[in-house]
């Protein structure tokens, strides 16, 4: 039979305030359920056999308040809140060491799924690492490369050399050129939009500006954000940033470039997702037209968004997000909704110490669905149902850290369905359905990759 956390007499160990979570499961774990969580004078806590309950919330409480007919302790008076839940999220990682996602069946290059068959067409390989992808309406695409650089890919495969003006980054940790995307309307108007850190290495933040190219140069550039130069930080970390078109209107996405006590604030834009008219212009509709300094918020709380999409035929837009160590998340962004961070999260820091005991607070949105242990999201498409008739218009989210390419069904009372479809490939940066509705990927290894998911009959 299960039992779940130590025995009677680890009470007299006390723990530090913030501890590290490794420490903390070494103090008053290890001894009955081993170093790795592999068992000992208690069960294994990785073998996916709960007794009492296999939820968040079932371990909190076992943890807290013990197991007395089992001779366990509770642990509720030696540890916060905060401590017991990292632990909950560092027994996770125990289990997915122990027990790590599996790649499909391959054979000689063909990918069996659940519900899908297919092979990966290598179209390009590139020594730079590319970031953002997007498609021209005459079949050529557009990519930009994290140092600097925006190259047009022809249809014959060729890579252009990079177009000439775009603008100058600030290169630092994440930041770079980021996102590209080609305007819905760009075969009558021309207008290609590009997400890049601007400033310098000192002081800089997420910007997005449109342009057109003419003759390998970027001409007419056009401002569409860019934040206060008082909002610019030194950190390295957590840009966004993707960019997505409905309807006339232009979404982005801004991380808490590592200051993530301002991603509630609504007059701070990190953390943030965005909604202009696509030239820029305040929609008289967006939700804290009349509250913010920074009109263009659409949704705040959020940590780090590299993926935004729009399912099919419908007007929900989705997104995923890096968490800390643990909590990445799969969200539908309504307007003027709070997304948590760092108020509520299933994560804690990199150094193993607790953010916060909650994981859901009144007048938050709930992620539809979190990783936890973390994959590092990033990269995320709708399945196009006539090419991929057994995806159905799922989504596919990508993992940088896992390096692995997720398929999640969603129905009416969330994920109904997972699997890993794609696996050891390389660091998933961004994935794009094409207007061909193909599945394109890029696959970062020393360089980078841009490989397209081809169904097989």
């Amino acid at each position: 039979m299960k039992i779940f956390f130590g025995i009677a007499g680890f009470l007299f160990l006390q723990s530090l305030l913030h501890a590290d979570v490794k420490e903390l499961y070494l103090q008053h774990c290890q001894v009955c359920h081993g170093n790795k969580g592999q068992g000992g004078l208690g069960s294994s806590l990785v073998d996916g056999q709960w007794t009492h309950g296999d939820t968040d919330a079932d371990h909190v409480k076992v943890i807290t308040d013990g197991l007395p007919d089992m001779g366990m302790a509770g642990f509720g008076s030696v540890l916060s809140d905060k401590e017991i839940r990292s632990l909950v999220i560092y027994i996770q990682e125990l289990a997915q060491r122990a027990d790590p996602p599996q790649a499909p069946p391959q054979s000689q290059g063909i990918f069996t799924t659940q519900h899908q068959i297919f092979s990966i067409d290598e179209i390009l390989t590139n020594d730079q690492k590319m970031w953002g992808l997007s498609f021209l309406p005459d079949g050529r695409k557009i990519i930009t490369e994290i140092d600097g650089p925006v190259k047009i890919m022809e249809v014959d495969g060729t890579l252009n050399p990079p177009i000439e003006g775009v603008p100058e980054i600030a290169r630092k940790g994440q930041g770079g050129m980021l996102d590209v995307a080609v305007h819905p309307d760009d075969a009558k108007n021309g207008w290609i939009y590009l997400a890049y850190s601007e400033g310098s290495k000192d002081k800089c933040i997420t910007t997005v500006v449109r342009g057109k190219v003419r003759n390998n140069q970027w001409q007419e550039e056009e401002v569409i954000f860019r934040a206060d130069e008082k909002f610019r930080g030194g950190a390295g970390v957590h840009f966004g940033s993707r960019i997505v078109f409905k309807d006339g209107y232009v979404f982005f996405s801004i991380g808490d470039r590592g200051r993530q006590q301002y991603a509630q604030d609504i007059d701070y834009p990190n953390g943030k997702i965005f909604r202009l008219h696509d030239d820029g212009r305040i929609p008289a509709d967006n939700p804290f037209v009349k509250e913010s300094s920074i009109p263009a918020i659409w949704s705040r709380g959020h940590r780090n968004p590299q993926a935004l999409a729009f399912r099919p035929g419908t007007d929900e837009l989705w997104s995923t997000e890096h968490g800390p160590r643990g909590g990445d998340e799969l969200n539908r962004i309504l307007p003027g909704r709070n997304y948590g961070w760092p108020t509520v999260t299933f994560g804690m820091n990199y150094n193993g110490t607790p953010i916060t005991e909650h994981t859901s607070l009144p007048g938050i949105e709930d992620p539809v669905w979190h990783w936890t242990p973390s994959i590092a999201t990033c990269g995320m498409a709708f399945a196009n149902a006539e090419t991929y008739p057994g995806w159905k218009g799922d989504i596919l989210a990508g993992g940088l850290k896992a390096q692995i390419i997720e398929r999640l069904r969603i129905g009416p009372d969330g994920v109904e369905e997972r699997e890993v479809i794609l696996k050891s490939q390389g660091r998933v940066r961004d994935i794009k359905t094409g207007p061909d509705g193909f599945i394109y990927v890029i696959l970062e290894n020393n360089g980078s990759r841009l490989v397209r998911l081809v169904p097989e009959q």
